[in-house]
C-alpha cells in the first residue's frame, strides 16, 4: 500500500510538471454544477482534464465517463457537483471512434505511444481491400476481446499497465463486447516507417468503429493485424460520439479557461437536460415527490418519453421541470434508486 501511495504521489508530481496545451488556468469563482462535453486535446490524460475542470469549476466533485488515452482526442464527458451521481449511467453508453490502423509495425501498447517494432510484411497484393474488409467484418458483432495489456484493468488489485511497466507478465482474460460497426473509410496507403534505423514497409487505412463500453479500439487494431498475418497498431484515435452526444458540440479546456477569464458561466448541461436525454421519464405529483424523497414506493406507470440508453430502467421521475429521483420497478410499483438534485 505504501508503494502504491508513493507511485500515485510521483504521478501527481509528473502531471503537475507537464506543460499542458491550455497553459495556466484561473480558478473559477463559483462551484460548477452540471455536465461538460470536452473535446480532449492530444497528449494529455483524462485525469489531466479532470484536474483542469476542478480548478476552472471551483469544485472537487468531478468525474468523467470513459477514459481516453493520452494519444487520443475527442469527446470526454465530465460531470461536476451533484451530476457526478449520473456518471455510472453515462459510462455504459455506446461510443463511436475514428481511427487509423498501421499494418506491418507492432507496438507493446498497441498504439503509437508505445515501443514500436517491425513485423513481417502482410501480403496485400491483388484483392487487398477485400482481405482487410473481411478481417474487419470478422471483428463485428458479439465477440470476445482480450484487452490491451497496457490498460487500466485491475489484476489482483493493481492496474495492468503498472504491472506491465514493472516488467511482469500480464495475461488478461477475454471479455464479451459488441461492435456494431467496424468499417474502412479510406483507401489502403502503402508507405514506409523507420524503426530502429530500418525502413519498414507499412499499409495504413482509416476506420470508423462503433462499439459497446469496455471496447479497446487499439486491441481491435492489434487483432486485425494478426488476422492478416502481421502486427498492427493505432496511429491515431478520435472519439466522435458517446450515446446521443457528438464531439461537434464539445468545447476544449482552453475554451473553458476563456469563459472563466471573461467571467462567463461554464457551458454546463444541467441535471434535468441529462436525465431527459438518457432515461425514460415519468411524471409525478407533489405527494409522490415527497414519497420518493422519503424512500417510499409510488404507483407504477408508463414513461412519457424514452431516453437514449438501451436499458429500460431506471427511469427519471420529474415533478414539472425538476428531476426528483431515479426509479425502477419492484413488486408492481416504483422504488426510488437514487435521489437527484432538486435543481433542474
Amino acid at each position: 500500500m505504501r508503494q502504491g501511495r508513493e507511485r500515485n504521489r510521483q504521478r501527481a508530481i509528473a502531471r503537475n510538471e507537464r506543460v499542458k496545451p491550455w497553459g495556466d488556468l484561473p480558478r473559477g469563482s463559483s462551484p460548477s454544477q452540471g455536465v461538460l462535453f470536452i473535446d480532449k486535446d492530444q497528449g494529455v490524460t483524462s485525469h489531466d482534464v479532470v484536474g483542469a475542470i476542478r480548478r476552472l469549476g471551483a469544485t472537487r466533485q468531478v468525474g468523467h465517463a470513459g477514459t481516453l488515452d493520452p494519444m487520443a482526442t475527442g469527446l470526454l464527458i465530465v460531470a461536476t457537483g451533484r451530476t457526478t451521481k449520473l456518471i455510472q449511467y453515462l459510462v455504459g453508453a455506446e461510443k463511436t471512434y475514428e481511427a487509423r490502423i498501421c499494418l506491418g509495425v507492432g507496438s507493446d501498447t498497441d498504439d503509437a505511444d508505445g515501443q514500436l517494432y517491425a513485423a513481417s510484411a502482410p501480403e496485400l497484393g491483388e484483392g487487398s481491400e477485400e482481405r482487410v474488409d473481411k478481417a474487419l467484418a470478422a471483428l463485428t458483432g458479439d465477440i470476445l476481446q482480450v484487452p490491451a495489456t497496457v490498460s487500466a484493468i485491475k489484476v489482483d488489485g493493481l492496474r495492468a499497465h503498472d504491472l506491465a511497466r514493472a516488467g511482469h507478465d500480464v495475461e488478461l482474460e477475454a471479455r464479451p463486447i459488441h461492435v456494431s460497426r467496424f468499417e474502412r473509410t479510406s483507401t489502403i496507403v502503402n508507405g514506409n516507417m523507420e524503426i530502429a534505423g530500418e525502413s519498414v514497409p507499412t499499409w495504413q487505412f482509416d476506420v470508423v468503429v462503433t462499439a459497446s463500453a469496455g471496447t479497446y479500439v487499439r486491441a481491435l487494431a492489434r487483432d486485425v493485424g494478426r488476422a492478416l498475418g502481421t502486427q498492427a497498431h493505432l496511429r491515431s484515435l478520435r472519439r466522435t460520439r458517446i450515446g446521443p452526444w457528438d464531439v461537434a458540440n464539445a468545447v476544449r479546456v482552453a475554451d473553458l479557461r476563456d469563459c472563466v477569464e471573461r467571467e462567463v458561466p461554464l457551458p454546463v448541461a444541467k441535471m434535468a437536460e441529462i436525465c431527459r436525454a438518457i432515461f425514460p421519464v415519468i411524471e409525478i405529483d407533489d405527494a409522490e415527490e415527497a414519497a420518493l424523497r422519503n424512500g417510499i414506493f409510488i404507483e407504477k406507470r408508463k414513461p412519457v418519453s424514452q431516453g437514449a440508453r438501451s436499458e429500460p430502467w431506471p427511469a427519471a421521475a420529474f415533478k414539472g421541470d425538476r428531476p426528483v429521483a431515479l426509479v425502477s420497478p419492484r413488486s408492481g410499483r416504483f422504488k426510488p434508486d437514487l435521489q437527484l438534485s432538486i435543481e433542474g
